[in-house]
């Protein structure tokens, strides 16, 4: 993992923004720094692979939690409610990842190709060792930044290769729920989709269930099943991790944000918001401000 550390320190360090995000030209490439352990971080994560190459992060699922570090892997094959937290990161020594968003038709096609079958109950958030074969490829992968020319020939054929390693791996069995075409993750995805583009309006669940193509108690089983959620309560989180970010990146005021978000009530919001993230708006903003200083 040295030559992959030493390729990823160096692009991050040069690319990276504000919050320590380095988004590559390399379609869902994206890498991670930082110089100090995180607050908590929530997300409503989509299908990833997450290389961890230097430091430490933890990342909790319900009631389950995750602890990994250089050398590991964090694998994400499902629209999951996230909250996580680098543990392990200084100035000396810094937290350095490589974030691979999956590509579903991707892995559609080469599990036919592979003639690999879909596994129904694999767990969507699962932590093994990186292999050897998936460092290599992101390493070849990354490496194509340095040679502008090359990428639009070469990067398909590399997203491809390190794909197939990700599926002949450990993270194998987990990954073709993704390669099931017409599996229920697929058609849940498809109103997963609907849900982030439009979680400000009101969706109607019989309209997602229509886009899921399935019935909608069959619709609200499965999207729970799926993402541990209501469709409701997936739509809830979404607002307020939205609003959460107009708050501290934009700083717009709390009736700013949650009307922006879809809310109509701002006592409500106020409520929901110190339920999801553990204070109200106001409070939550000025922490922010104060472990950012």
């Amino acid at each position: 993992m040295t030559s992959l550390l030493e390729t990823v320190r160096r692009h991050a360090d040069a690319l990276a923004d504000a919050q320590g995000l380095a988004v590559t030209p390399i379609p869902g490439l994206i890498l991670i720094r930082a110089t100090r352990p995180s607050s908590l971080e929530h997300a409503i994560s989509r299908p990833l692979a997450c290389l961890v190459v230097q430091g430490a992060k933890q990342v909790t699922m319900g009631v389950e939690s995750f602890a990994f570090s250089a050398g590991d892997s964090l694998l994400i094959t499902a629209d999951v409610p996230t909250v996580s937290q680098i543990t392990r990161a200084s100035a000396a020594a810094p937290y350095y990842s490589l974030v691979l968003m999956l590509d579903p038709a991707l892995i559609v096609e080469l599990a036919a190709e592979m003639k690999v079958g879909p596994v129904a109950d694999a767990a969507p958030l699962r932590v093994e060792p990186t292999d050897g074969e998936v460092a290599e490829a992101a390493h070849r992968l990354l490496k194509l930044l340095d040679r502008p020319a090359a990428l639009p020939l070469l990067q398909a054929a590399l997203l491809r290769e390190m794909h197939y390693w990700l599926l002949a791996g450990r993270h194998g069995s987990a990954i073709r729920r993704l390669g099931w075409s017409d599996g229920h993750l697929q058609r849940i995805a498809r109103a997963v989709e609907i849900l982030r583009r439009d979680f400000a309006r009101r969706l109607p669940v019989e309209d997602l269930a229509a886009a899921a193509g399935m019935s909608p108690s069959s619709f609200h089983r499965h999207f729970k099943a799926v993402t541990t959620l209501s469709p409701l309560q997936f739509q809830k989180q979404l607002r307020l991790i939205e609003a959460r970010r107009l708050m501290q990146a934009e700083a717009r005021s709390a009736s700013s944000a949650a009307f922006a978000v879809g809310y109509e009530s701002v006592p409500q919001f106020t409520r929901d918001y110190g339920r999801m993230f553990g204070l109200p708006p106001v409070r939550d903003a000025e922490q922010a401000r104060i472990d950012a200083a």
